[in-house]
């Protein structure tokens, strides 16, 4: 169950209805997990998988939106984010996988958008894929590149706007999280009449520094805190880009608060985008009009909290909707026990409650 499920409430703010990304009208959410031995023995093994997550339904090179990231540490391979940053829109689907993987993510990608866009490298420009990474390979066998470009064809075609799967699937199946399985979580906050989405990719942090838990660490991994997160904010609030990386940079609050500190080898990165103003790709106008909301208006703080609460509750989702998984040499990592009570006392002292 989810983290509000078992009575665990993160801030102050409403979730929607599925405390989902997809609660932001037109996103959708797909996945391919890969989970079978690679040998005889199953000494090696596919303990991993893709995640796609699209803005909106229609055509996404046609109709880009607007979006922007946030580098919190820049120890990742992601592919995509030099172009978005520098014009601001996104014209693929957001797809996440494991390190290796990247490359195979993006051309499968690829290849979906030019057999959906025929001009696209002939007529008109190329196309930038936007794909994030975590490293899976405690449990999958990541030199063997299990994951392949129809992998990110079958996540895109996957992709559906109801709740979305979390835990151990997709690029999430191998991950590990604060010594414990990790992996894909989301969570969403209603502001007024906006919404607020988050989706995370938790792969990072010792045992140890998980805050507000009290659970068997003798089940925890001793690793080191380095890992990795991707997190993916959306929005339906009319915003431009530069508005959005000022919410992106609060999702590093909900991260700080389960306990990460950025570690040296952790990529923490955002990625951030509002669905409420379509880009046409193919237009002879020179001007084009957009509405956006005041950053002196009260609304601006209350989409800041919003998108540090569904940043930190994707993140605790991601850990107590994953499962025991066994991967790669044999290796086990547990699933997170909570004890609620305790978890709620300790959470309480903290005055996050």
């Amino acid at each position: 169950m989810k983290a509000r499920e078992q009575g665990i409430v993160v801030g102050q703010l409403p979730a929607g209805a599925k405390n989902c990304i997809t609660d932001v009208a037109g996103v959708r959410i797909g996945h391919v997990t890969l989970d079978y031995p690679l040998d005889d023995t199953g000494t090696e093994y596919a303990c991993t998988g893709v995640t796609a997550i699209l803005p909106h339904n229609g055509n996404l090179f046609k109709e880009k939106v607007i979006a922007a990231s946030y580098v919190i540490n820049g120890f990742g391979k992601t592919t995509g984010l030099v172009q978005l940053d520098e014009l601001g829109l996104l014209e693929s689907p957001i797809m996440l996988t494991n390190t290796f993987g990247v490359p195979a993510v993006t051309q499968g990608t690829l290849q979906y958008m030019l057999e959906k866009n025929p001009e696209i490298g002939d007529t008109t420009g190329t196309l930038n894929a936007v794909v994030g990474e975590c490293n899976d390979s405690h449990l999958n066998s990541i030199r063997l590149f299990p994951v392949k470009p129809e992998h990110a064809i079958e996540a895109i075609a996957n992709a559906s706007d109801q709740r979305a799967a979390e835990g151990a699937v997709g690029a999430g199946k191998g991950m590990v999280c604060f010594g414990h399985k990790g992996g894909i979580g989301t969570s969403s906050r209603i502001v007024g009449d906006y919404t607020v989405g988050c989706l995370v990719l938790s792969n990072f942090g010792r045992k140890e520094e998980l805050r507000g838990f009290q659970y068997d660490k003798q089940k925890g991994l001793s690793e080191t805190s380095d890992g990795s997160i991707i997190i993916v904010l959306a929005t339906d609030v009319p915003l431009n880009d530069r508005q959005l990386k000022r919410m992106a940079k609060r999702c590093g609050i909900g991260l700080g608060r389960t306990g990460s500190h950025f570690s040296h080898g952790s990529g923490d990165i955002v990625i951030a985008f509002s669905t409420s103003h379509k880009v046409v790709h193919f237009t002879e106008d020179i001007l084009e009009s957009r509405v956006q909301i005041r950053e002196d208006h009260p609304i601006m703080n209350q989409l800041f909290t919003a998108a540090a609460e569904a940043a930190e509750e994707a993140i605790l989702n991601s850990l107590t909707q994953a499962v025991t998984t066994k991967g790669r040499a044999g290796r086990v990592v547990h699933q997170l026990d909570i004890w609620k009570e305790g978890y709620l006392h300790v959470f309480n002292n903290q005055g996050n409650s």
